[in-house]
C-alpha cells in the first residue's frame, strides 16, 4: 500500500502545517482586533417620540439615522440607537427606559415631552418623568452624557401653558448640568414646506434640519468624549456589514 502523502513528502507536510498556523494566527489577530474595536465603540440612544421615529418616513430618513451618518463621516466608532416611538409621552419613556438600559448607554439624547404638551398634560408631570429617566440612566452609568431637546407648543395652547411648558427643558438642563437643544424644531416648526401634510411632523428636508440642530449641540460633546477615551479613529468608518 502506498504510504500517505504526508509521510512521503515531509516538505509538503511542513509547508501545510506552516500555512495552517499562519491562518490560525491571522484569525486570532482579527478576532482580537474586532473585540478591541467593539469595546471602543460607544452607544448613543435617542429616546424620543414620532419625530425621532421618523413618522411618515423611512427609518433612514429620521434624524437619528442622519446622526449616525454624521458620526461615521467623522470617523467615530459610535452606534446610534433610535428609541423613538410615535405617540410616546414622557411617561412612556419612563416605562421603556429600564429595558433600553439593558445595553450600556454612553450618550442619551432625551427627545420627549412634545406629546405631553399637545395633550395639555401638566408641565410638572413632564418635568418629573424626565428627571426619573435621567436618574435611572445615571444609576446605570454615572458617566452618561445627556442632551435634552427643548420643545415648544403652539399659541392655541394658551400663553400661560406654552410659557410654563417651554421652561421645563432649560430648567431640567440647568438642574442636571447637562446640554440643551433650545428648540428641536428650530427652522422647521410652522414652516409648511418642511413638514408633512399634518403640519406637525417634519418631512425629509425638515428631518435634515432637525439633525443639524441636534448635531450642533452634540458634535462638540462627542469630539471631547470620544477623543479622550480613544473612540475616535483615523481609519475609515465601518460599513453596515462590518458593524458588530
Amino acid at each position: 500500500m502506498t504510504p500517505p502523502l504526508r509521510l512521503q513528502n515531509p516538505t509538503i507536510r511542513d509547508t501545510c502545517r506552516a500555512w495552517a498556523l499562519c491562518v490560525l494566527a491571522g484569525a486570532i489577530g482579527w478576532l482580537g482586533s474586532f473585540s478591541v474595536d467593539a469595546a471602543d465603540r460607544k452607544t448613543l440612544l435617542v429616546l424620543g417620540d414620532s419625530i425621532a421615529a421618523g413618522y411618515g418616513l423611512e427609518p433612514q430618513q429620521a434624524f437619528p439615522a442622519l446622526l449616525q451618518e454624521k458620526a461615521d463621516a467623522a470617523g467615530w466608532y459610535l452606534d446610534v440607537i433610535n428609541g423613538g416611538v410615535s405617540g410616546d409621552t414622557s411617561a412612556g419613556g419612563v416605562r421603556r427606559i429600564n429595558w433600553l438600559l439593558k445595553r450600556p448607554i454612553d450618550i442619551l439624547v432625551l427627545e420627549l415631552g412634545g406629546n405631553d404638551g399637545l395633550r395639555g398634560l401638566s408641565p410638572d408631570m413632564t418635568r418629573t418623568n424626565l428627571q426619573i429617566i435621567i436618574d435611572r440612566a445615571r444609576e446605570k452609568n454615572s458617566r452618561t452624557i445627556f442632551v435634552i431637546a427643548g420643545m415648544r407648543m403652539p399659541d392655541n395652547m394658551g400663553s400661560n401653558y406654552t410659557k410654563e411648558f417651554e421652561n421645563v427643558f432649560p430648567a431640567m438642563a440647568k438642574t442636571n448640568n447637562v446640554s440643551l437643544i433650545p428648540f428641536l424644531l428650530e427652522g422647521v416648526g410652522g414652516v409648511a414646506g418642511l413638514n408633512q401634510a399634518d403640519r406637525i411632523h417634519p418631512n425629509v428636508e425638515g428631518q435634515r434640519i432637525v439633525a443639524d440642530n441636534v448635531w450642533k449641540i452634540l458634535e462638540p460633546l462627542l469630539a471631547k468624549a470620544l477623543s479622550v477615551d480613544g473612540s475616535k479613529k483615523t481609519t475609515p468608518p465601518l460599513t453596515p456589514a462590518e458593524k458588530p
